[in-house]
């Protein structure tokens, strides 16, 4: 069989091989456990459970696009819940500018990482993961170590928790929010100089991008993302003190394990949040069927070592190719035949 007849009869696995895991996750545990597993009750609920996992995945992705990592994105999402709700209930602000202030301190973490990165040439890894800790104390010190207590106001609950179609509102937001990065990433040149810097920044700055503002600009994009889901979040759930740091993990399974999708070896909105459901689809029904809460992180733990070893896998593979192929052009098309005989193996 030809490469062209086993690329017709592959059904898409390369490409699409999240949608046939959660395929067999539905089926499986929609036998298994089909008065739990296969009610509404359980789509909306992990659906709307899972929607700010995915803002902040979303977040995460535009940095990486561009080769930046960001480790502080789940402490700036707890900061911004804290700040969010603290705001309303001890100092009595309103609720639109509680949420003004929250977004504004996310975006300014963002830009003094930038700064960091950009104009004091730190890496960004160590940059983040410093100013992860700088974020949780300022956390300690607006909430005095202590889980304040949430707004009773209805507008406030109703921010998030409002149905539509069945499912609560916070879902919609988050397709929102996914629609505009993919426009953003997909059909815009931001992300066309934001792919450029993530395969080679040095290219890209010979080819004129600046790659200094928008390695800056793609740190205060997720900066704010992860903001707007720390406010999400504290309407949807209540505020807490440590659960943007249980996201951090779960984000950068979604984002690399979303890279093996659809687009493999890119980066991708779809196929982050394509990741982001086939994982909690599999925790809950596992959770549905053992009962056990350790699940979640031993799911996304290794779903992000098989996707980021997958990813180098594939790009190893690529290289070798790539090396065969210009290996082959280089290659003389007719060679003297003293020469080819004298490469013949001798025979006995």
């Amino acid at each position: 069989m030809s490469a062209t007849d086993r690329r017709r009869f592959s059904f898409g696995l390369q490409n699409y091989s999240g949608l046939y895991l959660w395929a067999t996750f539905i089926i499986v545990f929609g036998i298994w456990k089909p008065d739990l597993f296969l009610t509404s009750a359980t789509l909306h609920s992990v659906a709307a459970a899972q929607a700010v996992s995915a803002m902040l995945a979303l977040g995460l992705l535009i940095p990486l696009t561009a080769g930046v990592y960001d480790l502080s994105i789940g402490a700036v999402t707890n900061l911004s819940t804290v700040l969010v709700v603290d705001l309303q209930t001890v100092h009595h602000v309103g609720m639109g500018p509680a949420i003004l202030v929250a977004v504004v301190t996310s975006a300014a973490i963002g830009t003094l990482s930038g700064f960091i990165v950009v104009k004091l040439k730190v890496n960004s890894f160590v940059t983040t993961l410093g100013m992860a800790t700088v974020v949780a104390a300022v956390q300690t010190i607006i909430s005095g170590g202590t889980q304040p207590f949430p707004p009773v106001s209805s507008a406030w609950t109703g921010f998030t928790q409002h149905t539509v179609l069945g499912f609560q509102i916070i879902v919609l937001y988050m397709l929102v929010l996914a629609f505009i990065v993919w426009w953003l990433l997909d059909h815009t040149p931001v992300g066309r100089y934001l792919y450029a810097i993530g395969g080679s920044s040095e290219a890209a700055r010979l080819t004129g991008i600046s790659v200094g503002r928008w390695t800056w600009l793609s740190l205060i994009a997720s900066s704010t993302i992860a903001g707007a889901a720390g406010i999400f979040y504290a309407s949807l759930s209540g505020p807490s003190l440590t659960f943007g740091q249980a996201l951090l993990l779960p984000a950068f399974a979604a984002v690399f394990l979303g890279s093996t999708q659809l687009r493999p070896g890119r980066f991708n909105v779809w196929g982050t949040l394509l990741a982001v459901y086939v994982l909690a689809t599999g925790v809950q029904g596992l959770q549905f069927v053992t009962g056990v809460q350790w699940l979640n992180d031993m799911f996304n733990g290794v779903a992000l070592l098989a996707a980021v070893s997958f990813a180098v896998w594939r790009q190893g593979t690529k290289g070798r190719r790539r090396e065969r192929a210009a290996a082959a052009d280089d290659t003389p098309a007719e060679q003297p035949a003293e020469a080819a005989d004298v490469r013949q193996p001798v025979r006995s």
